[in-house]
């Protein structure tokens, strides 16, 4: 039986390139090379696109996506790579938004993860809210102009992850610097109100009706609030937040994050993967925080370890992922 020749996409042009090449190492590991054939395809800082030897190369020959697969470039010469799919292990903007699973929309490949519609509407916090509160599940209030006085909020970048550009804020004379730092990132700011709560993660594997999910972790804190791989060597811990799976929440607090993260994952049109992240209050509610389309994959990131957690390790959720793209069930 011959394998999947599966090209890898990783690394990309912005903040979470080194997240990706990071996850990308963890899809390597989990990989079967009995049953696929690998294509490292690295998207380097500068936009440019390599085919290389494995997630750890530091260069590559350059590569172009057409219909027929990869095409490799050469001193006039070039040769033609056809691939079965694609996993786009990208984080973040041109990688989770949409633009790059339009591109393989374009070229016929079927790839894993969500597709361009919902890829977008996940990428957009605003537009993530206003079409769950349309399901009818609970979310912060925003504003994409200076809020009512409701402090603290929030300032984020409206399309961007990993806690990039966030910054809590307590007073108005604050407000002027946070709105600068977010639009280092995204020319669209959202302002949200601060949710009293835990954040509670939901590890989310299917499409439609067959939903997998991965045990629910927590974020545990110490202080300050959390900002994933924003530190030096997030291998090591982070400096103010655990995790702890499975969540030492009640069994009806149990359920209802589980039911409201289906709710949100099927109302944005999600399929393949997605990890949603939610807020318990204190009075026992849930709120929706976000949606990552393609969580992060890293040997400390919260998705893999979730899976791990129900008994799914990184082997066979990519094994479940790729069936999906290959068959079409996914979309």
């Amino acid at each position: 039986m011959s394998r999947v020749r599966i090209g890898v996409l990783f690394g990309g042009a912005f903040e979470e390139h080194p997240v990706s090449v990071k996850s990308a190492g963890e899809v390597a590991r989990g990989l079967d090379p009995a049953r696929y054939e690998p294509f490292w395809i690295k998207i380097t800082r500068g936009g440019d696109w390599l085919l290389c030897d494995g997630p750890d190369a530091a260069d590559g020959r350059p590569v172009v996506l057409c219909s027929a697969g990869l095409v490799v470039l050469g001193d006039g010469v070039f040769e033609v790579i056809g691939l079965d799919v694609v996993f786009p292990v990208l984080h973040g903007r041109q990688g989770e938004d949409g633009s790059v699973q339009g591109l393989l929309e374009l070229a016929g490949i079927p790839y894993v993860g969500c597709d361009v519609q919902s890829s977008a509407l996940c990428m957009d916090k605003t537009l993530t809210y206003v079409v769950a509160r349309s399901a009818g599940v609970a979310t912060p209030r925003f504003w994409t102009e200076a809020p009512e006085p409701a402090w603290p909020v929030f300032v984020k970048p409206a399309r961007s992850g990993s806690s990039f550009g966030v910054t809590k804020v307590s007073t108005e004379d604050e407000l002027a610097v946070a709105l600068d730092v977010a639009r280092q990132y995204d020319a669209k700011v959202v302002i949200e109100e601060a949710v009293e709560g835990q954040e509670i993660g939901c590890a989310i594997l299917g499409t439609g009706d067959d939903l997998v999910l991965g045990e629910l972790d927590r974020v545990a804190l110490t202080h300050g609030f959390f900002r994933i791989h924003q530190e030096d060597a997030p291998e090591t811990g982070s400096e103010n937040s655990t995790f702890v799976v499975p969540a030492d929440i009640s069994a009806r607090s149990r359920a209802l994050v589980r039911e409201t993260a289906q709710v949100v994952y099927r109302a944005l049109g999600c399929s393949g993967l997605a990890r949603v992240d939610l807020f318990l209050t204190p009075a026992g509610e849930v709120v929706l925080n976000e949606v990552n389309t393609m969580p992060g994959l890293t040997s400390y990131s919260r998705y893999p370890r979730m899976m791990a957690a129900a008994g799914l390790p990184l082997g066979d959720v990519i094994d479940r992922l790729v069936s999906l793209a290959l068959t079409g069930k996914q979309r």
